[in-house]
């Protein structure tokens, strides 16, 4: 019997923005079971409502989706808290605590209860847990044979409001004493009782107002409690968000976050003796007069050592340090400062960018001290003990994680190629590194726990994300596992776009994928028309041979290159991989180095491409929708048409956490915004703008896209539009609005880069 052949693909903007629905979604979260036969994986396959989880064993074969009660004996994604076997793991699952042996399959309930547990960890060797809820430490005894059941051990509360007595009270109850014995009695007893209930009493901490604790940790030998304790700030406002397309049809609103420099969440680190009751703050004195935001330390197994991240409220310092448990005193273990501002590498928080080595008295940790992401070693045991470099070299690690033996690091890095992410094995004391995948591309990787076998998830240019499996030597072939992309969407020929580099102004490489006609064997426009895209997220990279997360950008940019059009999609000057300098060269001025690389792209497009410099297009989202604006507004004679989406237009309404870090605070470098902000230069538009925006967009406000449109009416501009979108956020869902946009933006490049009748319209 013959199967029928594939639909073939049409490409097309309704086509193209149907997006999961053609190539699905990354793979996530592959880990393995405890005895290394079974690797899973969260996959949602196009056309399905959400992830579900799919294992396959060891030696490859086909994946099987699991059920939801099988999905309930399968190491969780994210979260979990392995045992030092890596057989045992601790993880919530939806308010409640739970251990998995993932050898067994047997899976114990830790709590069960309508309250919300979180912050599982091993304690007393992995034979018990312990676990935070509503500010306070728990502990569960695993060891049938005590009879501990649930214990808390602290007691953390908000401070009790002291009842007042007027004068006139007090002297009638001291009167009554005198005068009546049975009250003098009964009051003496009462002392008595309180006394004994404070002698047995748990251990207290009053949180002050606007405090709570976040985590709490038992330290190995039991006796201290480490406990981060956050205070909200006083003065803090939050937007609110109208949504107008509601399921009572009312408008409703939608919480919000505050504005870059207002009162923001202060962290302190507290440590409890169980003992004496008594607790001691962590000590800051080496960050001078300036707040300290900490982390939860990590505790050596031997208890011995506890060392805590700290990093400065303006963000140019960031310190390791052992702590006393007993008297808060802090010893700084290694220190980083940068003029611009610290990066850290970890997705877990800043305590994942650091941890033991094997003796537990080294601790390495990642640094871009030499100006790119590095791996160090420092003996913490050891006041006053330099730091030794791991790995050096004009390349950056972006993972990095321990064997389960702890013999060796597994680094993922891009000593390859900036746009290339790759697999190695170092021993654990530094020295040769052994790269493991040899595809060319990007890969992430999960080592199995006997170190036999790597689970990689692999793609290319042209080749979204798919699982393989691979044996752990250096060549070893990789063996595919998925299968993502519909027939109809593999059935088309995918651009496998070029990555050049061009000099910027300034002289520095800008690496950028180049797409151009030929490519899909197509014939330039005759007008020659070019678009430069911009990519979102700042610190982030699209010029590399891996599969984008602009991935529906990347099929547009398909259907523009076989329309005549040149597309050019540079990594500007802050995108993410090219070490410390290119990272920091945008502080106190986005829109400045950034923008240059953006501008001397199109005009390396009309040296080298022959494209007519009266024709190019630029547009973006988010940090690309703000380029856009910079280079519409004050590079106006470069780009005949833009369109944003979702652009940042005044920095001084974005969140604190990113903005902070590049332009310091807006009310103490105002400097620094009004250079940096596209309102600021809106009466520079002379090209044709279309500007589009989620209005129920969480991340960059609706309001932002509203107070430029007020801006240019004000201004009495010509020649642009605006698109609102009701029901999307910053991050689009669905289809039909993907659709409508990038009509709007290819008509907008087509009526404007392309016909005769624009040149008539710029003479005008």
């Amino acid at each position: 019997m013959r199967t029928a052949a594939p639909a073939r693909f049409e490409l097309s903007v309704d086509s193209i923005m149907r997006g999961p629905k053609l190539v699905g979604y990354p793979q996530t979260g592959l880990r393995w079971s405890g005895d290394s036969t079974r690797l899973y994986f969260e996959w949602r396959r196009p056309g399905d409502d959400e992830p579900a989880t799919y294992v396959v064993g060891k030696d490859g074969g086909e994946p099987r989706r699991l059920s939801d009660d099988e999905r309930r004996n399968v190491p969780p994604a994210t979260g979990g808290v392995w045992d030092g076997a890596h057989r045992r793991v601790l993880f919530v699952d939806r308010g409640d605590i739970v251990l998995l042996d993932t050898v067994a399959g047997a899976r114990r309930q830790i709590t069960r209860t309508t309250g919300g547990e979180a912050n599982p960890r091993w304690a007393r060797g992995e034979t018990a847990v312990t676990f935070t809820r509503d500010n306070n430490l728990y502990l569960v005894s695993l060891d049938p044979g005590k009879a501990d059941g649930l214990l808390q051990l602290t007691d953390v509360a908000p401070r009790k409001r002291d009842e007042r007595e007027s004068d006139s009270q007090k002297f009638v109850k001291a009167e009554e004493q005198k005068l009546i014995e049975h009250t003098r009695v009964e009051a003496e007893k009462k002392k008595k009782a309180e006394e004994k209930d404070k002698k047995d009493a748990l251990p207290k901490y009053e949180l002050a107002e606007r405090q709570s604790a976040q985590d709490l940790q038992l330290s190995a030998d039991g006796v201290h409690v480490f406990m981060t304790i956050a205070e909200r700030g006083d003065v803090s406002r939050r937007t609110n968000v109208p949504n107008y397309v509601t399921e009572s049809s009312y408008t409703e609103d939608i919480p919000g976050r505050t504005f870059v420099g207002d009162a923001q969440e202060k962290r302190a680190l507290v440590v409890m003796n169980l003992q004496t009751g008594k607790s001691v703050k962590a000590d800051a004195e080496f960050a001078g007069k300036r707040d300290v935001r900490w982390s939860m330390p990590r505790v050596s197994d031997d208890g011995r050592l506890a060392i805590a991240n700290a990093r400065a409220h303006d963000n140019k310092d960031r310190w390791l340090v052992a702590l006393d448990p007993e008297t808060g005193k802090s010893r700084v273990v290694d220190a980083l400062h940068d003029e611009a501002w610290v990066r850290e590498l970890g997705g877990g928080g800043p305590e994942s960018s650091f941890g033991f080595m094997p003796d537990q008295k080294r601790v390495w940790f990642l640094s871009e001290r030499d100006g790119w992401m590095h791996l160090y070693a420092v003996d913490a045991s050891a006041p006053g003990a330099a730091a030794r470099q791991l790995t050096q070299g004009r390349w950056e690690i972006t993972d990095v994680a321990l064997s389960t033996d702890r013999m060796r690091f597994y680094i993922t890095s891009t000593e390859v190629h900036p746009g290339e992410r790759h697999l190695y094995a170092m021993p654990i004391e530094g020295g040769e590194r052994t790269k493991l995948t040899s595809m060319t591309g990007g890969h992430s990787g999960d080592v199995s726990p006997d170190d036999t076998t790597i689970g990689l998830i692999y793609s290319y240019s042209n080749k979204p994300h798919e699982v393989y499996l691979m044996p752990n030597r250096a060549g070893a072939s990789a063996k595919q596992v998925t299968t993502t992309p519909t027939d109809e969407w593999r059935s088309f020929k995918w651009v496998d776009p070029q990555l050049v580099t061009y000099k910027s102004r300034d002289g520095v490489d800008v690496y950028a994928r180049l797409f151009t006609p030929e490519m899909v064997g197509a014939t330039r426009h005759a007008s020659a028309p070019a678009v430069v895209f911009v990519h979102g997220a700042g610190y982030a990279q699209n010029a590399h041979k891996y599969w984008a997360s602009y991935y529906r950008e990347y099929m547009f940019h398909n259907l523009l290159a076989s329309r005549g059009y040149v597309v050019l999609d540079p990594d500007y000057r802050a995108s993410a991989g090219y070490g410390r300098d290119w990272r920091t060269a945008i502080y106190r001025h986005m829109g400045g180095h950034d923008l240059d690389d953006v501008v001397d792209g199109a005009k390396y497009l009309v040296e080298k491409h022959k494209v007519d410099a009266r024709r190019i297009g630029v547009y973006g989202g988010s940090y690309g929708g703000f380029i856009t604006l910079m280079a519409m507004f004050t590079s106006p004679d470069t780009f005949a048409a833009g369109a944003a989406l979702r652009p940042v237009t005044d920095w001084s309404h974005y969140n604190h956490g990113y903005t902070s870090n590049i332009l310091n605070e807006p009310q103490t470098d105002a400097e620094a915004y009004r250079r940096s902000s596209p309102i600021y230069f809106a009466d520079g538009l002379k090209g044709a703008l279309l500007i589009l925006h989620g209005m129920v967009d969480t991340n960059v406000l609706f309001q932002d896209s509203v107070r430029l449109v007020q801006r240019l009416i004000e201004l009495r501009k010509d020649h642009w539009w605006f698109a609102p979108y009701p029901v999307e956020s910053h991050g689009f869902e669905e289809e039909t609005s993907w659709a409508d946009e990038y009509k709007r933006i290819l008509k907008l490049f087509d009526d404007h880069l392309k016909p005769a009748a624009n040149d008539a319209r710029r003479a005008s």
